[in-house]
């Protein structure tokens, strides 16, 4: 027994009308018979093929203001009744229900109707019922139905006839179909469900219909995906396939670089921070930002806030750069940036990062809302004798953004609003703020007036005796421990000036 099934009757109800004329065209020439309603009924009939009215089947018009129109027997059973089931084959005859072999629906568009702002009453109406109930009826049929439920089923469908001949589908076709079918109805009811749950989080349902293959993943032997739309963040305008490790690094640069507004340049490497510097102009910026920690720049990911000019890129060019982020680039920067021809050159768009960050833990998901919090001047607590200055407390503010992207346990240590190193990812504080000591005279950096920020407070008064003995004069820091005045009575009989946010920001 053939798995192939030829299609005799189509019923075809969707609003996307472009590229449909060619499977009508295709189906018509092969004796298929047409079953429509309203605008497609016209768009059909319009194109010179002949088309049945769903009405004219069920002996129904469509009422309550459209909200049932296929909603029938004569239609469901059509669908759902098993062509190799005896029983199903009897009712449908002793009730002169027809066979449908093809469906071609789409939805009511929920989604972009929720986000163009529509009043409440708008947005139930295009909760589809009669389209979500066709989608399912002929995937779960796809023994004998095919389904095609959005228009970018449309091109695959065509290829299928064309390659079949006769208007036939193969099983395989069919499941196929129904797999994408129903990844369109979840997606479709997940954001029902969302818009219902009005950010309670009552229960998870996250879907993405975008997805990439890459390389592989964090590692050659691992396989790696992505399932999002990039090109709604990003234009990538040169340079070699995106991996797993970019993608995570090009995350966490942009996360960083949206909380400056002054001209910055930010060098990332394996989501830390390794060069930061805001100034007037960006080739300084960039120039500030390498000589944080020029050894580890090397095929890093680099992000600026500011468009790309020639000074800077040539300046960029004189380094191995994995990935350059910037919201445009001049023509000259551009041809100059690709003269690497592996260089991943992104032109960053305007764009939200989302609100919930989730990801996999043990047999689940942790989902917590972004840390989108940055301090301000207003925010800061002395707590020492020696009050900060207006530059110091500028600086403080500027390490304070970059130790709240870097991971914990973290010390930053700025100076002239220049990151001058940064302990990251160790198992004590203590650990930490010695690594951003030993990393800043690696690369002969003066310590002396900086600046130190800690994601954390200090449990003991131990980490702000080996700052201050570096050089560093002030500290900005949550606070919180029980053992705070051991780090305020070190400050006070050393002139050092602290302040408390009262914030936290580990990063793990």
């Amino acid at each position: 027994m053939t798995d192939r099934k030829k299609i005799k009757t189509a019923l075809v109800s969707v609003f996307h009308k472009d590229g449909l004329n060619e499977i009508l065209h295709e189906l018509n020439a092969c004796g298929v018979k047409f079953l429509s309603t309203g605008g497609t009924q016209d768009f059909i009939q319009s194109q010179g093929y002949e088309c049945e009215a769903v009405e004219d089947l069920t002996g129904y018009p469509s009422i309550l203001g459209g909200r049932v129109k296929t909603l029938h027997p004569k239609v469901f059973g059509g669908i759902l009744s098993r062509r190799d089931n005896e029983t199903d084959q009897q009712q449908t005859s002793q009730f002169e229900i027809p066979d449908i072999d093809l469906v071609i629906v789409d939805l009511y568009p929920f989604e972009e109707t929720v986000a163009s702002g529509a009043s409440e009453a708008d947005i139930i109406e295009k909760i589809d019922i009669g389209g979500i109930s066709l989608i399912r009826a002929a995937a779960k049929n796809f023994n004998d139905v095919a389904i095609v439920a959005s228009k970018s089923q449309y091109e695959p469908l065509l290829n299928m006839l064309r390659a079949n001949g006769n208007a036939e589908t193969t099983l395989a076709d069919r499941r196929w179909l129904a797999k994408e079918a129903f990844a369109v109805s979840s997606n479709y009811d997940s954001h029902i469900f969302n818009h219902f749950d009005n950010d309670e989080h009552s229960a998870m349902r996250l879907t993405a219909n975008e997805r990439k293959q890459l390389r592989y993943g964090e590692n050659p032997h691992q396989e790696g995906f992505y399932f999002g739309d990039f090109d709604a963040m990003f234009t990538q305008l040169h340079g070699k396939e995106i991996s797993y490790n970019n993608l995570l690094d090009i995350d966490a640069a942009v996360s960083l670089i949206k909380d400056f507004d002054e001209p910055t340049f930010v060098i990332m490497k394996h989501n830390n921070a390794c060069g930061l510097a805001s100034r007037p102009t960006l080739v300084d910026a960039f120039n500030c930002a390498l000589a944080g920690d020029p050894v580890s720049a090397f095929g890093g990911v680099h992000v600026t806030n500011r468009e790309v000019d020639e000074a800077t890129a040539q300046e960029m060019n004189k380094v191995f750069i994995e990935v350059c982020i910037a919201p445009s680039y001049t023509k000259e920067a551009l041809e100059t940036l690709k003269q690497k021809k592996n260089r991943i050159i992104l032109e960053m768009k305007d764009f939200a990062l989302p609100c919930l960050q989730a990801r996999t833990t043990l047999n689940g998901m942790l989902v917590q809302a972004r840390d989108t919090h940055v301090e301000t001047p207003d925010e800061l607590k002395q707590v020492t004798n020696c009050a900060a200055t207006p530059q110091q407390i500028e600086d403080m503010l500027f390490a304070n953004k970059i130790v709240k992207h870097s991971k914990s346990n973290a010390i930053v240590l700025a100076k002239g609003k220049m990151l001058l190193a940064s302990g990251v990812g160790q198992t004590s504080r203590v650990d930490a703020l010695r690594q951003a000591i030993d990393k800043a005279r690696s690369f002969n950096q003066d310590l002396n007036g900086a600046v130190m920020a800690s994601d954390a407070f200090f449990p003991f008064g131990d980490c702000v005796e080996i700052a201050h003995q570096a050089g560093i004069t002030a500290v900005i820091q949550p606070g919180g421990s029980v053992r705070d005045n051991e780090s305020i009575d070190y400050c006070n009989k050393n002139d050092v000036a602290m302040v408390m946010t009262g914030i936290r920001h580990f990063k793990h």
